[in-house]
């Protein structure tokens, strides 16, 4: 994660995001370790 934010910010990006399944509680404490914060709820539709 650490190299990943460095080439971003390398690239000149502004912004990381990422998404993870609600029901991961430790990644997401894990992110939030990293400095993510939550933001956003996301949706999705299946088809099969």
């Amino acid at each position: 994660m650490r190299w990943a934010v460095d080439e971003a910010r390398r690239r000149g990006s502004f912004r990381v995001q990422l998404t993870s399944n609600k029901v991961r509680r430790r990644a997401h404490r894990f992110y939030e370790r990293l400095g993510f914060v939550a933001s956003h709820e996301g949706m999705k539709l299946k088809l099969r």
